[in-house]
């Protein structure tokens, strides 16, 4: 090739380079105003959203991104087979129930339009029992009066996962009561709620409120029961000192939380909302504890549905995908 015709190529490659550029770019300020649906304030997905939203607001050329409270996984997914949401937080065993369009855990079809961007951090299943209670294992539960969190939300699954793999279900309960995190706490300060079940990060501002205002137990959660949960827990540990008077470290169940989005957000707002998550990741990990379990080494540790082009896109350029 002589140095014309080099020229002539090199000229055409970097125009066509600035036209793939400029249409990424122009496809991540199309896409301006961000809705990402989170939880409960008293859980770990609402903080973590307003930290994630303050990073793409800078990271994300003229993005404006909303946040939105809601009823968690089961909402979020719902909302986003709607297109009503732009990026959820999600647990994954929902996640999966959603995308096979489970009936009874409120997916009445397949929320097919749902794909992941990428694994982040575990839940963790935490039972606190008030000490007045007596509540030292989760058969002790019966009869008494539980929170198990909003109706048909990811907590509430977990909750009927937990009992059953403890031979029980919500008839062996004195009282089941269907609150937010917030409202849980309340009852239990003032003695009209003996326990609540909170499946959600470390350090949930919820629990860590009750545990400081009134004695509390963290009951564990044995690796028998996780065993009788069909797959959907793994075990984990609370650290000693996470919540006020929790003097040791207490054996639990987890499963893990998604950053999920749906098929029509576009593939370059997706690869720079979550190229953006991981460079500025020591900011999101200095917001909660919770996020501090968030890597990219751990993005693509389970599957349960469809990665998104945007998000396939990232992980290939990192080199975490082949």
């Amino acid at each position: 090739m002589d140095r014309k015709r080099s020229r002539d190529y090199s000229a055409r490659a970097l125009v066509a380079f600035a036209i793939v550029l400029t249409t990424w770019v122009g496809a991540v300020r199309a896409e301006a105003d961000l809705v990402m649906l989170t939880g409960n304030t008293g859980g770990v997905y609402y903080p973590l959203g307003i930290a994630l939203a303050k990073i793409w607001e800078r990271s994300i050329p003229g993005s404006r991104v909303m946040v939105q409270s809601t009823q968690a996984s089961v909402e979020n997914f719902n909302l986003l087979q709607q297109r009503r949401g732009t990026f959820a937080f999600g647990q994954g065993d929902v996640m999966s129930d959603a995308f096979k369009g489970n009936v009874e855990a409120g997916f009445p079809s397949s929320r097919d339009r749902l794909r992941m961007v990428a694994a982040l951090f575990p839940n963790y299943l935490h039972l606190v029992a008030l000490k007045s209670a007596k509540i030292a294992t989760v058969s002790d539960l019966r009869g008494k009066r539980v929170s198990v969190g909003a109706s048909r939300s990811g907590n509430e699954l977990n909750a009927r996962v937990l009992l059953g793999a403890a031979g029980m279900s919500y008839a062996d309960l004195r009282r089941v009561d269907y609150l937010p995190y917030n409202d849980a706490v309340a009852l239990m300060r003032d003695g009209q709620l003996d326990a609540v079940i909170v499946s959600a990060g470390l350090g949930v501002k919820a629990v860590s409120e009750l545990a400081a205002a009134t004695p509390v137990d963290i009951v564990p959660i044995t690796p028998d029961l996780i065993a009788k949960s069909g797959g959907i827990f793994s075990p984990v540990t609370i650290p000693a000192g996470t919540y006020s008077g929790q003097a040791q470290a207490v054996h639990t169940a987890a499963l893990i939380n998604f950053l999920v989005t749906h098929s029509e957000v576009p593939d370059a707002l997706v690869y720079a909302a979550i190229k953006a998550l991981y460079l500025n990741l020591p900011e999101l990990k200095r917001s909660h504890i919770a996020a501090r379990d968030i890597a990219p080494s751990a993005a693509l540790v389970s599957r349960p549905i469809a990665l998104h082009p945007g998000a396939e896109h990232y992980f290939r350029e990192v080199g975490l995908l082949r």
